[in-house]
């Protein structure tokens, strides 16, 4: 198996090299990773988007942070110290909310419930509190443990509460009576006494597994109720696990060991599937709440970003997090009267500050302070009840069905995230610095945060969802919203719409696709209207309006991608994408100094060639888009009854250019014995020229066979061709009559039928559209004189007829960009036909036939 390296960066100072535990977390959003060290007085907010930015400082306390926990809805941080202190402070702006508790002794760990309507503390003095989050009173005080508490972990199901002290004792307590249920002594390994290192401990996502480091230098699970043991986690750690994170949906556990390794897991299989070697000890971990991505922190106080902890052939760490029923909270977690008061004695205040001696439990007096739902018929705040300690899994699971009320206080979102609206081509807001306000192919603006106002001159519209991002092109306003909430595998649901402004149509209204797992990073229209989008997987898609409409991949980050590397998008045209590369883990650049544009190709995410041409695939598949973008655009310009000329001499350059991709695709498929594709391709080819340059091409090539294939194609386009432009002479051409001696003659219709296609000679082919000089002269002399002899009633009939004499057609009858341009509409043949006549049949009538001039 490989083993990784990373790179750490300093985040908190170590005293003189010496070891002190430290924390990190993410918050629920992932803009946010939270650091502390029991070295170090201050608790570092950082910006996970820009690490390079220097992060926000809060020092509130007199000695090091030993402990942090974040509220599920990351609204609250709670930190605990050496200074026998557990404080509260607004998050993410840092400020100091409150003195919550105090205890006697230094703090060891925290932990909210996942309502965050309690916050449950413990450290080296004998006993856990459970405090209310909403008025900092002690609900309970649960006491059991012979050592400093060192891991404290609320059930998902807010059922139980699991904790584990520094001498290996496990013990699970029941929050609604306080009680012990199960005491697992001398299940886990004993704690140093520097406490660098904890003992791990941690419930499953579901609730059903209770995670505790094992005596074997492995992780042992024990059932949620019954605390039996199921099974174990044993690899290659060498040594004590000293921390474990279980990912959001339950698949894998990251360990870390005193061997300074860090294994990923997959509980499924019992197997371990990654492993990173550091250089010091990794005490905390903390898993990207989406994404696939983990931090970590060392006992030196550096932290990082472990990228791409699962294989991309695996189950996302995000995908399928599990639904768990919410129990009905008030922001405040109620007993019920009868029950015994929390024992709470003196060695668990020191008197001082936020004194809690005597302090009396809640008491229904203080219902009045908090709303109620007035349609439930019983306090379901409370935890439900385990009537049987023997049996209270079953007991659990009824108790669990009967309660169908839904949360009303801050509930924890654990299951994907709605992606939060943004500008294309801005910054994020940093204080005190510049930002890019927009940037894209027109310029740049940046800006600085004032007191200012703004205002919006717009049509005002109600749009199906949350507004993600909108972009301008002409007249065109293009606008993502959220369709849905994401799905379970955090896949975003986003559509699009198209307002014409100008004309107050909606012309396009569709989904928006978007790589799984990812977000919409980039939205806006190139340099020649097209409606484009990138995402944070660095996959850039464009619209067009074949089939229907869809979404077509244009460039993909993952071939050119390096590790170091993130790509900001800027803007694109026809065929470079613009864009500023930004070293990891930064993924914006900063305003000033300007950052350097880099324009890459755009490359379509293709299977290999098996021709070994995939850059003229990439090329064929980027002309036909282009071409039939042209071709949209002069069916709008005509529709609006607009000279579209310039268009016209555009679209016969792209297919010009398009034929000449498919000539060297024809080539490689010759090359490598690929014939049938070959004759596929060849029918592809717009001008007749170009068939005829493929012809040359095969002959040359001594594939005489494949030559005469190619020559039957171009036999049957020009005769259907030609049968075409026949039907359209014989419904447009108009009946000539001359009237003489009161009598009536309507000149006959000539058809010339097209002669065979010859067969190649020295690699020559004629077209049936020529005509051999030789036999349009003939008829030529046996007009000619009869022609003399009638001269003068053919001066008679001048005027309807002005021209009298013989032209010759000309040698195609075929436009030369081979039909699909617009010069070969029937309206242009019709426009480019010349009427010419003799006189013939001494003066009886008219002879006329049409040629293209």
């Amino acid at each position: 198996m490989k083993i990784r390296s990373m790179k750490l960066r300093e985040a908190h100072k170590s005293n003189d090299g010496v070891s002190a535990h430290c924390t990190v977390l993410w918050d629920r959003t992932a803009e946010h990773i939270v650091t502390a060290s029991s070295s170090d007085t201050s608790i570092s907010i950082h910006d996970a988007l820009l690490p390079s930015v220097t992060p926000k400082v809060i020092s509130n306390h007199k000695d090091g942070v030993t402990a942090l926990a974040l509220s599920p809805n990351s609204t609250c941080l709670a930190s605990g110290s050496n200074d026998r202190s557990v404080k509260l402070y607004k998050f993410p702006g840092g400020e100091f909310e409150s003195n919550i508790s105090r205890f006697t002794l230094p703090i060891r760990a925290l932990s909210f419930n996942r309502q965050g309507t309690m916050l449950a503390a413990g450290g080296d003095d004998d006993g856990i509190k459970l405090i209310n989050t909403i008025d900092g009173s002690i609900a309970r005080v649960l006491k059991g443990h012979r050592g400093s508490i060192t891991g404290i972990a609320f059930d998902p199901k807010s059922e139980y509460l699991a904790s584990v002290d520094s001498v290996g004792t496990v013990i699970i307590w029941e929050l609604q009576s306080g009680t012990t249920i199960h005491n697992l002594k001398n299940i886990a390994p004993i704690t140093s006494s520097d406490f660098s290192t904890l003992t791990a401990l941690g419930w499953s996502p579901d609730g059903e597994m209770l995670a505790v480091s094992g005596l074997k230098n492995d992780v042992v699970m024990y059932d949620r109720d019954t605390a039996e043991k199921l099974f174990t986690l044993r690899g290659d750690h060498t040594q004590p696990v000293c921390f474990l994170a279980w990912s959001l949906n339950g698949k894998y556990i990251a360990t870390s060991g005193l061997d300074r390794q860090v294994l990923i897991w997959d509980v499924d299989k019992k197997q371990d599937i990654e492993r990173h070697k550091f250089d010091e000890l990794i005490c905390c971990m903390a898993w990207k709440p989406h994404g696939n991505a983990l931090a970590v922190i060392d006992v030196m106080g550096k932290y990082g970003i472990w990228d791409m902890v699962i294989p991309s052939s695996m189950k996302s760490p995000t995908e399928g997090i599990p639904d768990l029923i919410s129990q009905k909270s008030d922001g405040l977690l109620f007993f019920e009267e009868e029950e015994h008061e929390p024992s709470i004695s003196g060695s668990l205040s020191d008197h001082g500050e936020d004194s809690l001696v005597g302090s009396e439990p809640p008491n229904r007096k203080r219902l009045r302070h908090f709303q109620y739902d007035e349609d439930s018929d019983e306090d379901m705040s409370l935890p439900p009840k385990v009537e049987s300690h023997k049996k209270p899994y079953i007991s659990g699971k009824e108790n669990m069905k009967s309660r169908n009320a839904t949360s009303a206080g801050p509930v924890a979102v654990t299951g994907p995230v709605m992606q939060e609206a943004f500008q294309s081509g801005s910054t994020p807001v940093q204080p005190g610095k510049r930002r890019f306000l927009c940037y894209n192919m027109l310029g740049s603006i940046t800006t600085m945060k004032h007191d200012e106002y703004s205002h919006i001159e717009r049509h005002v519209v109600s749009l199906d969802g949350p507004v993600v991002t909108a972009s301008g092109f002409g007249d065109e306003l293009a606008v993502v919203t959220h369709s849905s909430p994401p799905l379970p595998s955090n896949e975003q649901m986003l559509m699009f719409e198209v307002f014409n402004v100008s004309n107050g149509t909606q012309p396009i209204k569709a989904r928006l696709p978007l790589t799984p797992g990812s977000c919409l990073n980039w939205f806006g229209f190139s340099e020649e209207g097209q409606l484009s989008s990138f995402d944070s997987m660095g996959v850039l898609r464009v619209f067009t309006n074949q089939y229907g409409g869809r979404w077509v991949p244009l460039f993909s980050a993952s071939k050119l991608k390096k590790k170091d590397e993130n790509y900001w998008m800027v803007g694109l045209n026809s065929s470079k994408l613009f864009c500023i590369l930004c070293k990891s883990p930064d993924k914006f650049p900063q305003a000033v100094p300007k950052p350097v544009l880099t324009l890459l190709d755009l490359s379509i995410p293709l299977a290999s060639s098996d021709l070994g041409a995939e850059n003229l695939e990439n090329e064929f598949i980027l002309s036909n888009m282009h071409l039939n973008q042209i071709q949209r655009r002069i069916q709008e310009t005509e529709a609006l009854g607009q000279d579209a000329a310039s268009l016209d001499d555009e679209a016969l350059n792209s297919e010009a250019a398009l034929d000449r991709c498919i000539l060297r695709l024809i080539a490689s498929c010759c090359t490598g014995d690929k014939l049938v594709r070959a004759i596929e391709l060849v029918k592809l080819l717009s001008m007749e020229k170009s068939v005829r340059g493929a012809i040359k091409l095969v002959t040359a090539m001594k594939l005489p066979n494949l030559a005469e294939r190619f020559n039957t194609i171009l036999e049957e386009r020009l005769l259907k061709q030609e049968a075409k432009e026949t039907i359209f002479k014989e419904t447009t051409e108009p009946k000539i009559t001359v009237t003489d001696t009161n009598k009536t003659f309507t000149a006959p219709k000539v058809f010339k039928a097209p002669e065979p296609v010859n067969e190649l000679q020295s690699g020559q082919l004629l077209s049936p559209s020529f005509v051999k000089k030789k036999k349009t002269e003939e008829p030529a002399k046996e007009t000619e004189e009869p022609a003399k002899k009638t001269e003068e009633p053919a001066k008679k009939t001048e005027e309807p007829a002005k021209a009298v004499k013989v032209s010759e057609p000309k040698s195609s009858t075929k436009s030369e960009n081979g039909g699909l341009g617009k010069k070969n509409t029937g309206e242009e043949s019709a426009k480019s036909l010349r009427f010419h006549s003799v006189s013939s049949f001494q003066g009886a009538g008219i002879l006329v036939y049409p040629s293209l001039i």
